[in-house]
């Protein structure tokens, strides 16, 4: 009997446990249920603000577009040869330079201007611009060089629907890529300037302008770089910074405005990285703080005036000049490496070839485009403190910076090692084969008289010295910091120096003067 009990005692308890842990298990599903419902209500309340996003974008809209015009140009293209589209660099891969004027040697009649297939003919295109200023009936357009630049005849079509064939060119500049357009037109709207300098990876941008001639399009997107070089204003020493957005740009977009979501311009839409020709996720915009120095010096002269120092430079971060910039006891990451200062420049006297420029009045420079852009944007004949590393010390160098000339080449060259007859050096040279200096040699290789040193007669295209560029008709100079009069002295410097470790040379060339290091495992 009391088993009896004890057993039903026993099932009453767990009985009593059984619809204690049910009960349980139910408040906890309704607990969780009720956590479930606040969260979709409490994120349907934050879903309805998605509008104030899409309030912004309506509002940039319509700040912006009365602002943003179509241009439709048309050019008269005169071509100039049958090569003229064709670099010269890619023309010497077929027709090498024998004769040392520094052209290919084409063959006759390639590229003469005979033929109906010469004969000038007219472009026609269309582009995109942003009213930047208004002064009573008077609007000033903002675009680029290669939608206004050169043009013959200007249509401008605002955004209310107006065309107007009254457009004049007040200005272009090919090495910015930026032109500027004088329109007259009663109640025209301008936009306003935004801060490039401000911008962050991630941030939202929209684009406007008219892709394939749809007028008043707009896109959007985020900035996905900062700083871009992508090498389209190469051929015109221009000056590249570009804005990498993935906001859609497509042909046509050309010159409009890259804006914040303030509503603000902060770059201009200028080039698509493409395989197609359309728009494949990259897109390029001039920043604002580099659009109005030039928009400014346009408008006020008709052409930008730039400052300049008078010397060849390169990036330290690249490479090759790191070894270089590490062979004259330099072993940080950003500054900027001297490779040549031209006679009778500011720089002459100032700076030295081997300087490495870390920073311009207390300011750091990184690269090559942060000190070319900084001094570009200063007046001629101001004052500048560059901070330079000579010596194994830093240093305070002060310059008057010049006036950058119209006609300016900053001996840029390629790496191509090749010339007329290959030699096979021995392995564990530096590929090269060495002559003294004559007068013939000077002439054919446009070497003057004060050059003093080895000339290159031959390369092995596969040995180290080519890979770093080195070619016929350069003439080396130095070897490491020794001095060399003549291709004895240049062999005998070379044989005492460690190629594994490296060598140094200074070369002087056609094109340009500059510092070489080279290694053996550079050729490997």
């Amino acid at each position: 009997m009391n088993r009896w009990k004890k057993s039903v005692s026993v099932l009453v308890l767990a009985g009593v446990g059984a619809t204690g842990f049910m009960f349980g298990n139910g408040l906890l599903r309704d607990a969780q249920f009720a956590q479930a419902e606040a969260q979709v209500q409490t994120s349907r309340e934050q879903l309805s603000k998605a509008e104030d996003l899409s309030s912004v974008f309506r509002n940039v809209g319509k700040a912006v577009e009365p602002s943003v015009v179509q241009i439709d140009v048309k050019k008269t293209i005169k071509p100039t040869g049958m090569h003229g589209n064709i670099p010269d660099d890619m023309l010497k891969r077929f027709f090498p330079d024998r004769d040392g004027d520094g052209k290919p040697d084409l063959p006759e009649g390639f590229g003469d201007n005979g033929g109906d297939d010469e004969m000038p003919f007219d472009q026609i295109g269309t582009g995109s611009g942003v009213i930047m200023e208004v002064s009573g009936s008077t609007g000033y357009i903002l675009t680029n060089n290669h939608v206004a630049g050169n043009a013959d005849e200007m249509t401008v079509e605002l955004n209310d629907g107006r065309t107007l064939k009254n457009a004049k060119l007040v200005g272009a500049d090919p090495k910015s890529d930026l032109a500027v357009v004088k329109i007259e037109a009663d109640h025209l709207i301008a936009a306003k300037w935004g801060d490039s300098s401000s911008l962050q990876k991630g941030d939202w941008v929209m684009a406007f302008g008219s892709p394939f001639g749809y007028v008043g399009s707009m896109t959007h997107g985020i900035v996905s770089a900062l700083n871009r070089d992508v090498g389209i204003l190469r051929s015109s020493m221009g000056y590249e910074n570009f804005i990498q957005v993935d906001a859609p740009i497509n042909p046509g977009n050309s010159g409009g405005p890259l804006v914040d979501v303030h509503g603000n311009v902060i770059g201009i839409n200028t080039a698509i990285a493409s395989r197609s020709g359309g728009f494949q996720g990259i897109g390029f915009a001039i920043p604002s703080n580099q659009a109005k120095f030039v928009y400014d010096s346009l408008k006020a002269h008709g052409k930008v005036t730039r400052g300049w120092l008078g010397v060849a430079i390169a990036s330290v971060n690249d490479p090759r000049v790191t070894k270089l910039a590490e062979s004259f006891g330099y072993d940080k990451a950003d500054g900027v490496f001297v490779q040549q200062v031209m006679d009778d420049t500011p720089a002459t006297g100032k700076l030295q070839e081997g300087d490495v420029v870390t920073a311009m009045n207390g300011k750091p420079v990184k690269d090559v485009h942060e000190l070319r852009n900084a001094i570009a944007s200063v007046a001629p004949n101001t004052e500048v403190t560059l901070t330079v590393f000579r010596d194994k010390k830093s240093q305070d160098v002060k310059i008057k910076v010049g006036e950058q000339p119209e006609d300016m080449k900053l001996g840029s060259r390629g790496t191509s090692g090749q010339g007329e007859d290959q030699a096979a050096p021995s392995k564990g040279t530096l590929g090269l084969a060495l002559g003294d200096l004559s007068d013939d040699l000077r002439n054919r290789y446009g070497i003057e008289s004060s050059v003093k040193g080895a000339i290159v007669r031959e390369v092995d295209p596969k040995g180290p010295a080519a890979r770093e560029g080195i070619r016929p008709g350069d003439v080396i100079t130095k070897v490491g910091s020794q001095s060399v009069n003549n291709a004895k002295d240049a062999k005998e410097a070379i044989k005492a120096g460690d190629i594994t470790k490296g060598i140094r040379l200074y070369v002087v060339g056609r094109d340009a003067s500059r510092f070489v290091f080279i290694q053996q495992d550079a050729a490997k």
